[in-house]
């Protein structure tokens, strides 16, 4: 008799948590570049807001959509801006972090499919403190002329 209050009790828990990091984390604008057929990665972008009074850590990301997901930053080594795989991306309490062209942003690698403009691409956020939450994010153009004005695109050549 005690276990069917244990469980209910458990399972009502879990939900609170969840719940409670879906009020404390907004994402908005989440969304996966459009990449030409044929194309093995692609780039997902969004705009966490911490609304909580403690500092949230994103650890890790998945998508049906590829097989690999990475979070990554861009890095001036000696004045040429490089990608790089971080740990980690934390959004302080009460502050914003744009996941955005030529910073933080997450990498999806060997995709699974093509990526049709238009079309929602599931994203999985896990946190530090393990707990997940879902985002659909639409798959669109990606604006680098206005948005990544300035960076080295890794191509050998400078702006």
């Amino acid at each position: 008799m005690m276990l069917p209050r244990t469980l209910l009790l458990a399972t009502g828990l879990s939900l609170v948590s969840l719940t409670a990091l879906a009020d404390a984390l907004n994402i908005e604008d989440a969304q996966v570049r459009a990449v030409p057929p044929g194309s093995e990665t692609s780039a997902a972008f969004m705009t966490l807001h911490n609304t909580s009074d403690t500092d949230i850590a994103l650890v890790d990301t998945s998508s049906p959509a590829a097989e690999v997901m990475e979070l990554h930053n861009h890095e001036d080594v000696d004045g040429v801006m490089q990608m790089r795989k971080v740990s980690r991306i934390i959004v302080p309490a009460g502050e914003t972090v744009a996941l955005a062209p030529g910073g933080l942003h997450m990498m999806l690698i060997k995709l699974t499919s093509p990526l049709v403009e238009g079309e929602p691409v599931e994203l999985t956020l896990t946190f530090d403190n393990g707990e997940s939450q879902v985002v659909e994010a639409p798959v669109s153009r990606i604006n680098l002329d206005a948005e990544d004005h300035g960076h080295d695109h890794g191509h050998g050549h400078k702006h």
